[in-house]
């Protein structure tokens, strides 16, 4: 997008409107769309190869960047006629993708059913629910587990749902805002370490770890802005247990989470009957139900930290231009 203010307003218009009205629902979520397309696409193009994996990912990525491009020329046409610019045009087309590619209320929504339900003491409802969230085995999960893997989950979508879309749209606009959502959804398809998509599934993993490495590391300043009375111990946890993680960017939102709710997270987790031991991220005890609602409360303050610093950074720079450059007696 050619203009930084309308670029960060685009941005934090995409978050607000996300908060207000959440996503659309399913069946007329574009999403739902591509990920009907992208079962189809697996089934014809899937080899036990990374070039076929490669190749889905391109089928994948060229329907999202198509999508934005439709969108943003339907718009500028539609601003144009009103008399507005394109470049307006294109901030409209920024962040209404934004708003499709985000899910701060979606996340709390999912994440506080598993909270009801551990209160209610009904674990088999968690153990249900909480699939929405987490790829683990969830079969044999006690109320601990269910809790760490609610609070772990939050964590993590708050980079994959709101971090990274918001900051791809402000970055590259329509187009970046659907081809990050695309890429996120591709990987959370195919991106495992199962037999089948150890291989199939390498490049939507290698490109989603490649479009989150940057925003994996603004979280960590995120969460202690919205904490700012937790902001060392914030830091020092992510300072001690981010890059432990197996995963090159996971561990960095978990870390800051663990550290700004007092939390110890990590621990034995399970995927296909297979254990991962998860390095110990974060001081103090595992996280009980009581924890989900305050691992949701901390994301929807991220969201909104972010929010209001995108709608800062647009008045200050809008209020900039309009002062306009100083001449040498000015």
């Amino acid at each position: 997008m050619r203009r930084p203010a309308l670029a960060l307003a685009a941005g934090a218009a995409g978050l607000a409107a996300d908060a207000l009205w959440g996503e659309p629902p399913g069946r007329f979520h574009p999403v739902a769309g591509f990920g009907t397309a992208m079962r189809r696409a697996e089934a014809a193009l899937w080899r036990d190869s990374r070039l076929a994996g490669a190749g889905y990912l391109a089928v994948g990525a060229a329907l999202a960047l198509g999508a934005a491009g439709l969108a943003r020329a339907g718009l500028a046409r539609a601003t144009r006629a009103a008399g507005w610019s394109a470049a307006v045009g294109e901030a409209v087309a920024a962040a209404g993708c934004c708003w499709l590619a985000t899910a701060s209320r979606e996340l709390a929504r999912a994440a506080r059913s598993v909270a009801a339900a551990l209160e209610a003491g009904d674990l088999e409802a968690a153990r249900q629910r909480v699939v929405a969230l987490v790829g683990r085995d969830t079969e044999a999960m006690d109320d601990k587990e269910l809790a760490r893997a609610a609070v772990e989950s939050v964590a993590e979508n708050t980079l994959d749902a709101v971090v990274a879309p918001v900051l791809w749209a402000v970055a590259a606009g329509p187009r970046g805002a659907l081809a990050y959502r695309a890429v996120n959804t591709l990987d959370a398809m195919v991106g495992h370490r199962s037999p089948r998509y150890r291989r199939f599934g390498w490049a939507s993993a290698r490109a989603d770890d490649a479009l989150n490495w940057l925003p994996a590391r603004l979280v960590p300043l995120l969460v202690a802005a919205a904490r700012p009375s937790r902001a060392a111990a914030t830091l020092s946890a992510v300072a001690q247990g981010a890059g432990r993680h197996p995963s090159p960017n996971a561990g960095y939102p978990e870390a800051a989470f663990a550290g700004a709710l007092g939390l110890r997270l990590g621990g034995l987790n399970r995927y296909g009957g297979r254990p991962e031991l998860r390095p110990a991220m974060g001081w103090g005890a595992a996280p009980g139900p009581a924890d989900v609602e305050r691992a949701v409360a901390l994301s929807l303050s991220v969201a909104r930290v972010l929010g209001a610093g995108l709608a800062l950074g647009a008045a200050a720079l809008g209020l900039a231009a309009r002062r306009g450059p100083r001449g040498p007696g000015g």
